[in-house]
């Protein structure tokens, strides 16, 4: 480990609390390795070491949770491989480091559209909320997609609604509800396809749409849209 990984560590461990750390768990976040510093103050630390890729796989081999969250905000989206995402994605153990990492910087790679689709199939838990997540990332960054793009996502979304698992069920019912913002289009084929798992005999995929509908349906979306 270098100085200045060290240095780093010691800033952020500098910075934990265990108020933040049990914070932490009562949202489901993974704190095993966590010091418990505030996404904040690690977002600051942040703007020091910008688009330095090098640094960011030192971090992320600390596993510690805060120094890979800083990892994937300093990291330049440019010099990401598919090697590196396949090796990240595996080592993800909590929804936040998952959701920040794939929507701070795997979205901005050439490879976030591919990896959503492949992802998205996976069994692993937090490999596949990746998936989702890359969709909801790409709804949202991604001004020139087109929308056909966007809609070769939503028989995938409908044919995972049945996962029960919680961090999966809750990024598929995201992913439909992001893409159903985008614009009016795709706001009305998002609740053709909202009605449509909402009719799957499956716990998760009823939550799923009828959460996700009652967004879409909405009339301050509605209106947003127009």
């Amino acid at each position: 480990m270098d100085g200045k990984v060290k240095e780093i560590l010691k800033e952020l461990k500098s910075n934990g609390k265990k108020k933040n750390r049990e914070g932490m768990a009562k949202f489901g976040i993974n704190t095993s390795t966590a010091f418990g510093v505030n996404v904040y103050i690690v977002r600051d630390l942040a703007k020091k070491y910008r688009k330095n890729h090098s640094l960011a796989l030192d971090l992320w081999k600390t596993n510690i949770h805060e120094a890979r969250m800083l990892a994937c905000f300093i990291d330049d989206s440019e010099k990401v491989s598919e090697k590196q995402m396949e090796s990240w994605v595996k080592d993800f153990n909590s929804w936040d480091l998952c959701d920040q990492t794939c929507s701070n910087l795997f979205d901005k790679t050439p490879f976030a559209w591919k990896k959503a689709v492949k992802w998205c199939a996976r069994k692993e838990e937090f490999v596949k909320r990746s998936g989702f997540v890359l969709m909801c990332a790409l709804a949202v960054h991604d001004k020139k997609a087109k929308d056909k793009e966007f809609e070769k996502f939503f028989p995938l979304i409908k044919k995972h609604s049945v996962d029960e698992r919680n961090f999966v069920k809750k990024a598929v019912n995201w992913s439909l509800r992001q893409i159903g913002k985008r614009n009016k289009k795709l706001n009305k084929k998002a609740i053709r396809i909202g009605k449509e798992i909402r009719k799957i005999e499956s716990n998760s995929a009823k939550w799923i749409a009828g959460d996700a509908l009652r967004e879409l349906e909405s009339e301050k979306i509605q209106e947003r849209l127009k």
